[in-house]
């Protein structure tokens, strides 16, 4: 198993390197004059998984998820680790566009905006799980904690990082 995963909670997360790759592939590929939440809010909405899809087996998996994760210091340690990377390498792609230092306050700031929002709706999904909702409703009723969510970000930071031509 350590051949493919480098821990055991990696076992649970091991999806997450792509979902890191492919996030950083939108922000990356944006269109010219595009900033980096716009690219950052379309690919985090068309994110789905088990949430987005209709057969019962799909709420039951999401819901043994959550349980198990909830439940294990050890995988919420790992998922913050995740995000903490996420950040990191977020943070260093915009810093890199602006053609500024790795370390940028500002570029760090903008990605630990953003991942927090990821952070706080996977946080609310698992609560809302664990309280009984299930999809397609609570697809619903994450759509709109994201909505609101951004509304708050793109005050702050809808101008940030536009994709310059080149």
């Amino acid at each position: 198993v350590f051949n493919y995963f480098p821990t055991k909670e990696d076992l649970v997360y091991w999806r997450l390197g792509s979902f890191e790759e492919e996030l950083l592939s939108t922000v990356r590929e944006r269109e010219t004059g595009e900033p980096a939440l716009a690219a950052f809010r379309r690919f985090l909405m068309a994110q789905r998984g088990l949430l987005g899809r209709a057969e019962p087996e799909a709420a039951d998996q999401l819901a043994a998820m959550s349980r198990m994760i909830s439940a294990s210091p050890a995988l919420l340690a790992r998922e913050e680790q995740i995000f903490a990377r996420y950040t990191e390498s977020l943070a260093e792609l915009l810093a890199a566009e602006q053609g500024l230092a790795p370390r940028d306050v500002e570029a760090q700031l903008a990605a630990s905006a953003m991942i927090g929002l990821h952070r706080a709706l996977v946080h609310y999904t698992r609560a809302r799980v664990l309280e009984g909702a299930r999809p397609p409703r609570l697809a619903r009723e994450v759509e709109q904690q994201a909505e609101r969510g951004f509304a708050r970000l793109e005050a702050a930071w809808g101008d940030y990082a536009v994709k310059r031509p080149g």
